[in-house]
């Protein structure tokens, strides 16, 4: 949804990364394109936790267990209105 933070979307990565959840995330250019950038941050550090086979790390100041099987999924649907391109920091992550 066009409505969610950074600060909704990191709860989100919380519970994934401690619970080794899969999650898809449906049309998620729509969110803004600074909302975007944070949460390119925020997939970055459970990616780097999870290519280091962590099992506890830091995650926005709180220290989390890691479960290796989380994974977030994105769709989109670009060229509508109200789309955002993602950020490059972000395409490299998918």
């Amino acid at each position: 949804s066009d409505g969610l933070d950074y600060k909704a979307m990191g709860k989100f990565f919380k519970g994934l990364a401690s619970s080794g959840a899969w999650a898809c995330f449906d049309e998620f250019n729509r969110i803004i394109l600074e909302v975007l950038s944070v949460i390119a941050q925020q997939i970055l550090t459970i990616q780097n936790a999870k290519a280091k086979r962590l099992e506890r790390f830091l995650f926005e100041g709180t220290e989390l267990g890691l479960k290796l099987t989380c994974c977030p999924f994105i769709t989109m649907n670009p060229g509508y209105a109200g789309r955002a391109e993602l950020p490059d920091n972000l395409k490299a992550l998918f």
